[in-house]
């Protein structure tokens, strides 16, 4: 069974960083994985398109075996905390995600207690919270020392965008390793091909790898593509943790390609079927 950790859908807006500038729709979505073998997929919905969150969990209702939504949560809300009691009404919504990829985001959460009111709600509501928090890791740290009933995932490995091979991971895998020691943090070791400079399959970070998977155990990370940010191919993306990662076992492999993020979030997968509406 694999699990995308991480996929976007939009209509609408223009994509940041290196992200495809064409919509990419449910449709879209549903051919790639079936080409892929990409069995269902995490949606996060992103922030450029102001309705991806309702796209999100259309695809959810339409397609509830196959899509989950992780939601996007914009950290300066006010409103926000006080939405997380009941965040996970919305049918398919399992989660939500909050980004620090801006000065005044990355401020807030370089304050120390000022999103406290945030970290608490979602610790309140057992709510699994995805966190991009590039070269912010030690403000991480202190959530996760704070909030220890607090689910974390930490995107894309924490990595900072636009740097790859030692680059990418050296400056940070004291930190990393240093957050596997709280059993609430989990990792996404997604979009793992832009941090490498060589091809696939991507030898340069294959240590990295390792070594991440090694500190938090195959139950605490999460593979995933976000796949309309890569070059690659989306089985490539697949193939590379499954068939060229030969020290990631075959029990490995089933936790990291998709039971462990099912089991964080709590997916009941078999339980709601494929749907077809």
């Amino acid at each position: 069974m694999i699990i995308d950790s991480q996929i976007h859908l939009w209509h609408a807006g223009t994509p940041g960083g290196t992200h495809q500038r064409d919509p990419f729709t449910m449709e879209d979505a549903l051919a790639a994985m079936d080409a892929a073998g990409v069995d269902a997929s995490v949606i996060v919905p992103p922030p450029w398109d102001p309705d991806a969150n309702a796209i999100g969990l259309e695809a959810a209702r339409r397609r509830p075996g196959r899509f989950a939504v992780v939601g996007n949560l914009a950290v300066d809300d006010p409103t926000g905390p006080a939405q997380l009691a009941t965040w996970r009404d919305q049918p398919g919504m399992l989660g939500a995600r909050v980004a620090f990829s801006t000065p005044d985001t990355r401020a807030l959460l370089l304050r120390g207690d000022a999103l406290d009111p945030l970290w608490s709600a979602a610790e309140d509501a057992g709510l699994p919270l995805m966190v991009f928090a590039p070269g912010s890791l030690d403000a991480i740290d202190a959530v996760a020392r704070r909030h220890p009933g607090l689910p974390i995932a930490l995107d894309h490995m924490g990595l900072v965008t636009g740097t790859t091979d030692d680059a990418a991971f050296a400056p940070v895998m004291g930190q990393l390793e240093a957050l596997a020691r709280y059993p609430n943090v989990a990792i996404k070791l997604s979009s793992a091909p832009i941090y490498s400079s060589a091809p696939y399959p991507y030898r340069t970070i294959s240590g990295y790898l390792e070594r991440l998977v090694a500190a938090f155990g195959p139950a605490r990370c999460f593979w995933g593509s976000d796949i309309t940010r890569l070059s690659c191919s989306w089985r490539e993306c697949v193939t590379h943790f499954t068939e060229e990662l030969p020290w990631l076992t075959a029990a490995d492999q089933e936790l990291v390609m998709g039971r462990a993020v099912r089991d964080w979030l709590g997916w009941d997968r078999a339980g709601q079927g494929d749907g077809t509406s």
